[in-house]
């Protein structure tokens, strides 16, 4: 077998059994590997209503077929579970080191379920698996816990963990792999603190085959000359990372600022830049396994109440703590996503939480007295006294770990939530781009921008230019987006390789690593039948159409000023046209024809 090691270990935590099995060639051609290849595992075996936080939860972490491959930036890994958050299936994305190792210890991934006694980590070496003692650890942070499973090991270990807020079932916790890297999103840190499972520590020293070595590397050379001479993922990402977005979302009118409360610009929007981090703080550059690209950046506030060192902060995290809270202090932003990565926490909830949180204490739904602290906008010390107790679940830390959207439910007033089924919108005000309203509305995990990333033509131009105020078309072009991401999710690859790389370049690469002779309409169909396979699983869990939606805000509240002053989204245009180009019916329900299609049962 070439690309896919055709293995998975099942690790029972109740029982504390592990053992090798084999996986079916049938699936890993459906499915190719990581997203999709989890989801298949995952809902073959885990009723759609089981409680996110009970025993019989599973998790799934799952490679590609292309991870730890030499193909750019395919240092990726899934973890897929059913999300602590929103109910819905969460597969958490995460880069670095940690996904090619479990290749070269001989697997494609693995599957926990059960529940430990007591707090344990995971070694695993080459064939070697055994479950550890974790009560020394239990209650460290991520570096910590890293370092001291380090040592009680090897230090070429890859370290993957929870902090803090993981073991305090924080609801948007996160798993941390190598100190800085994130399966970021729906709790699944959560889910691995409810089973009591602290660590998974992985060290493989095998190699790894492809079908055809030869024009395998013909094929991704060319890859990585097109990645490099791309102006983004050549240039643009690589000297400003992620933050290079920050000015260009405030010229174009869709930062959200204030809990997306206001007109989406941030006339202090230079301060918390890529260009500013830049020039006042980045260290270097840095990029996860194999990447050409090294869009991640080491920061240094090296003095001042704010010092610290580490990665990031990304876009996300920038605009979440910062943007969106009025917040123009990048130290205090870069110290609050340092806390984030050593507590276990997702920035993007996080900030989106407490941005809530401020609007409704400004707004009277929030008494003072009940959150222990004045809460007020752009304010550097509540931000990072309020990472610190959501994590440790202090005070009114406790009611913020809850997200958004109960904490405003709790008070009588979810509208000023600003999520879709419960999880916090990222950094991209939709009522500037109608194709990323739809997306968020039909995004399988929740409130998410990297299932369809529509700001790419709609503000960046790539790989088409439109309209971002238009709503034709846009549902024909967010389906294809969104069946690709799911195919780049599911071989192992970094997102960002499709600013420069299409269907053709993937399939290509796909082709030459595994000798599977699908064509690119086949593997494009792989990502549809992955896609269709997650709304299953969701509806069986009991989302409908009703939960294909956005904020009440964003679907009634014009945008104040800017570019696009007046625009809401226009939800009701797209949607059914969406419906039935998924070949879905009316209620947004896949029809039996499609999934005869499709191959789902």
């Amino acid at each position: 077998m070439y690309g896919w090691t055709g293995r998975i270990l099942r690790i029972n935590l109740s029982d504390s059994t592990v053992k090798t099995e084999a996986l079916k060639k049938s699936d890993l051609q459906d499915y190719i590997g990581a997203r999709g290849l989890g989801t298949k595992l995952f809902t073959d075996e885990v009723d759609p209503k089981v409680d996110p936080l009970s025993e019989a939860n599973k998790l799934i972490f799952m490679t590609g077929p292309l991870t730890g491959t030499a193909a750019s930036s395919a240092g990726r890994y899934n973890v897929v579970t059913k999300g602590v958050l929103n109910g819905t299936i969460a597969a958490s994305n995460s880069g670095g080191s940690f996904g090619p190792e479990i290749k070269y210890a001989g697997y494609d991934g693995f599957i926990i379920e059960g529940k430990a006694s007591n707090p344990v980590y995971l070694w695993i070496y080459n064939d070697q698996a055994e479950i550890r003692d974790a009560s020394e650890i239990w209650g460290k942070d991520t570096v910590e816990t890293t370092d001291m499973i380090k040592e009680a090991t090897i230090d070429e270990a890859k370290v993957a963990c929870i902090g803090p807020a993981g073991e305090n079932l924080v609801k948007f916790a996160c798993i941390m792999n190598e100190y800085n890297r994130a399966a970021g999103r729906s709790g699944a840190g959560a889910v691995m603190g409810a089973k009591n499972l602290k660590a998974i520590a992985i060290r493989g020293t095998k190699g790894l085959k492809v079908a055809d070595n030869t024009k395998f590397l013909d094929v991704i050379m060319d890859a990585r000359g097109k990645l490099q001479a791309h102006p983004v993922t050549g240039a643009g990402l690589k000297a400003y990372g992620t933050n290079i977005l920050v000015n260009i979302l405030n010229e174009h009118g869709g930062l959200p600022f204030k809990n997306f409360s206001e007109a989406a610009i941030f006339p202090k929007a230079e301060k918390i830049s890529g260009e500013y981090q830049a020039e006042k703080y980045l260290l270097r550059n840095k990029g996860c396994f194999g990447c050409s690209i090294g869009c991640g950046r080491v920061t240094k506030i090296k003095q001042g109440k704010y010092k610290g060192l580490g990665e990031g902060p990304e876009y996300e995290a920038t605009w979440a703590m910062g943007a969106n809270l009025a917040l123009a202090n990048f130290e205090a932003i870069s110290k609050a996503n340092f806390l984030c990565n050593e507590l276990g926490l997702d920035p993007i909830t996080m900030g989106g939480t407490l941005g809530c949180a401020i609007e409704m204490v400004e707004k009277g739904f929030i008494p003072e007295e009940d959150t222990g602290i004045e809460m007020r906008w752009a304010d550097p010390d509540l931000l990072i006294d309020m990472v610190k107790k959501t994590a440790f679940r202090e005070g009114f830390g406790n009611r913020l770990a809850e997200g958004s959207y109960r904490l405003a439910e709790s008070y009588g007033h979810p509208e000023f939530s600003m999520t879709v089924k419960k999880q916090e919108l990222p950094a991209y005000d939709p009522r500037g781009q109608q194709g990323i309203g739809l997306n968020y509305a039909t995004s399988n995990r929740g409130g998410c921008h990297v299932r369809g990333y529509m700001t790419s033509p709609e503000v960046l131009g790539i790989p088409v230019v439109v309209d971002p105020d238009a709503t034709e078309g846009k549902s024909e072009l967010l389906i294809i987006f969104q069946d690709l991401t799911a195919l780049v999710d599911s071989a192992g690859l970094c997102l960002f390789i499709t600013f420069a790389l299409g269907l053709p370049e993937i399939s290509e690469q796909l082709r030459t690593a595994t000798g599977v002779t699908m064509t690119d309409e086949e593997f494009l169909l792989a990502g549809e039948r992955i896609w269709n396979l997650e709304r299953m699983f969701n509806l069986q869990a009991g989302f409908s159409k009703d939960d294909d939606t956005l904020p009440r805000r964003l679907l009634e509240e014009p945008m104040a000023a800017g570019p696009h002053e007046g625009r809401v989204v226009e939800l009701d245009k797209m949607l059914p046209e969406y419906y039935g180009l998924r070949g879905w019916d009316d209620n947004g329900i896949p029809t039996e024809d499609k999934l005869s299609q499709l191959g789902i049962s």
